[in-house]
């Protein structure tokens, strides 16, 4: 079968959908990929053998370059004739079903990676987001959802027929990269990064921005800092925000007890440090910094929000804090601070429940909504997992 993967940029596939793609070319079918180069793209795509479209989609849906795009991916699907198109991100997604919509015998499946409009969302999002949504169901075959929230929205749209909605776990994890805490391997990763060993350290990794709500955890530090001595926090993530919370936490003089770490590629490390992971978040998907957290047998504490609470079971591997307030989190993370038997207790759940979210059983999964399309090559004899959610419209 001859496959398209699109998204907005390179991005996406370099971080997420790569193994994705070994799968299916590894069950006999060619695969090629269409995305604006933002990031070099990686050379195991090349080594794969896909066609690589420089395609200029824009992430906001109304900018004028879209226009060229939408004409160039139409014209690279009819040219190429490609039987299924896989898209990933709302604006690439749109496009590419608006110019597939007519072509016949080309079936589309759409990952949503987290829908911009959601529960508490600004009004303009349901306006724009929703509609377009609803519109370009009319010309999918699959959605594929991440989420309890998103997969409720998708069974609500009118997809053209015989189609259907699926919600998986996630992009996958590869678990192998992230061990449960040792209390060797803890003690000595303390010393080389320079941390004392009666230090009580938080972690949240994400982009600096107002979705990811970070000053909400500085206002968190400040409250704390008088109960829990050592206290530290480390932002690992740089963004437009960067400055601004950087003043935050001067102003509130927690400077000492927060660390900005920007961009770093030693997540795993870092996680094996650490105390509690925490969230922020007013939006989310399926939050990856979680997962990761989970898989390093982490408690975990977040905010109530779309993604978090499909991760986090309230009073079982962390606390979900319904309310946006500090106090609510200085509270949740006080409670962890007195109980190293809650906190133990936490981290064992963590890891059992990040299990059906590791990217064999994803990849087993993906194959299954491959294999409702009939031209796709399936080796049937693999072990199949069950769909987390199903629904057949």
């Amino acid at each position: 079968m001859k496959i398209l993967y699109v998204t907005t940029n390179s991005n996406t596939v370099n971080a997420f959908l790569i193994p994705h793609i070994q799968f299916l070319v590894k069950q006999g079918n060619e695969v090629d990929v269409a995305f604006n180069i933002i990031q070099e793209v990686r050379p195991e795509i090349v080594s794969l053998g896909c066609k690589i479209h420089q395609v200029e989609f824009q992430r906001s849906p109304l900018k004028i370059e879209n226009l060229a795009a939408y004409k160039k991916v139409k014209e690279i699907v009819l040219k190429e004739g490609y039987e299924l198109v896989h898209v990933h991100t709302p604006v690439a997604s749109f496009l590419t079903r608006y110019a597939c919509r007519n072509i016949p015998n080309v079936k589309v499946l759409y990952t949503a990676h987290g829908f911009h409009f959601y529960k508490g969302a600004p009004k303009k999002n349901w306006f724009i987001y929703y509609t377009l949504e609803k519109l370009a169901a009319k010309w999918t075959d699959t959605v594929i959802t991440m989420n309890d929230e998103d997969y409720d929205a998708a069974r609500k749209f009118k997809l053209r027929g015989g189609n259907s909605v699926f919600n998986v776990h996630g992009v996958g994890l590869d678990l192998r990269k992230f061990s449960p805490q040792i209390k060797g391997k803890k003690e000595r990763l303390r010393t080389e990064y320079g941390y004392d060993l009666s230090d009580f350290i938080l972690i949240y990794a994400g982009e600096l921005s107002y979705r990811k709500h970070q000053d909400l955890l500085i206002e968190t530090v400040s409250l704390l800092k008088g109960e829990i001595p050592r206290l530290k926090l480390l932002l690992v993530g740089d963004g437009d925000l960067d400055m601004d919370y950087k003043v935050k936490a001067q102003q509130l003089e927690v400077d000492a007890q927060i660390e900005f770490l920007g961009y770093r590629k030693d997540i795993a490390q870092l996680m094996a440090i650490v105390d509690i992971a925490v969230s922020s978040s007013r939006q989310e998907g399926l939050p990856v910094n979680i997962m990761e957290a989970m898989a390093t047998s982490l408690p975990v504490i977040v905010s109530d929000c779309r993604g978090n609470r499909d991760l986090v079971c309230h009073g079982e591997n962390g606390f979900v804090v319904g309310e946006d307030r500090a106090t609510a989190f200085a509270k949740a993370i006080k409670e962890l601070y007195d109980s190293e038997t809650l906190r133990k207790e936490f981290a064992i759940k963590s890891r059992e429940l990040i299990q059906p979210y590791s990217i064999e059983n994803v990849i087993n999964e993906m194959g299954e909504v491959y294999a409702r399309h009939s031209s796709f090559l399936y080796n049937s004899s693999r072990k199949s997992v069950s769909l987390g959610k199903e629904e057949v419209t």
